[in-house]
Parts: C-alpha cells; sequence; structure tokens
C-alpha cells in the first residue's frame, strides 16, 4: 500500500492521535452536549490534521503554508472548546492539562513545518 507524504509527518501523526483523545475525552460529556461542544471538539480537533493532510497535496510552498495557517487556527479553536470544558467540568484540569500540553507541541510542529515551507521559497 502507498504511503502519502502527510502519512509520514510526525506532525500529522500526533495530531491523528490527538482526534482519537478528543473521541475518548468527549465521551463522557453530558449527551445534551452532542450537536454543541462535542461537535465543535471533534470537528475543530479534526480539522488540524485535515488540514495538514490537504496542505501536503498542493503544488506551492506558499499554499502549503497557507494550510498549515488553516491547521493552527484549527487548533486555536480547539483549545478555546478545551477552555470552555473545563469551565463547565466536563474535563478535570489535569484533562485539561494534558489535552493543552499535546495541543502545544502540535502548534509548535506545525510552526516549524510552515516556517520550513516558507523559507524554500
Amino acid at each position: 500500500m502507498y504511503v502519502f507524504s502527510f502519512e509520514k509527518l510526525e506532525v500529522w501523526q500526533n495530531s491523528r492521535n490527538f482526534i482519537l483523545e478528543i473521541y475518548k475525552l468527549t465521551a463522557k460529556f453530558p449527551s445534551n452536549e452532542l450537536f454543541g461542544i462535542i461537535s465543535q471538539l471533534k470537528r475543530s480537533a479534526s480539522s488540524i490534521a485535515t488540514n495538514i493532510a490537504e496542505g501536503t497535496s498542493r503544488n506551492t510552498n506558499k499554499d502549503k503554508a497557507h494550510f498549515l495557517t488553516i491547521s493552527y487556527s484549527s487548533a486555536m479553536e480547539t483549545l478555546n472548546h478545551l477552555i470552555l470544558s473545563k469551565d463547565l467540568n466536563y474535563i478535570s484540569e489535569n484533562e485539561y492539562i494534558v489535552s493543552r500540553e499535546k495541543l502545544e507541541k502540535i502548534c509548535n510542529q506545525i510552526n516549524n513545518l510552515k516556517k520550513y515551507y516558507l523559507s524554500q521559497q
């Protein structure tokens, strides 16, 4: 089976694992949040990896960097949802800290990859 370039990126692999963790985390949220914060949190977390994958298919490094900007923005949206989830006591302080640290690592990786693409122009 062919492995696409995005699948080889550590940042995409970390983002993919992060999505799985978000799905597990939101499984314990109140059911009345199914179409609220649960949906928003899953969608924004998924968008991080999705935009990394989509960006690698672009022809120019400028386009690749643009999709990484979108991915970073999705990470900030995800962070906002995590903060709200903590404020609503849907997640514990420890769950919040662990998730935030993983997200910060992903953000650093996104920024480093973006810098690389922009330096190759």
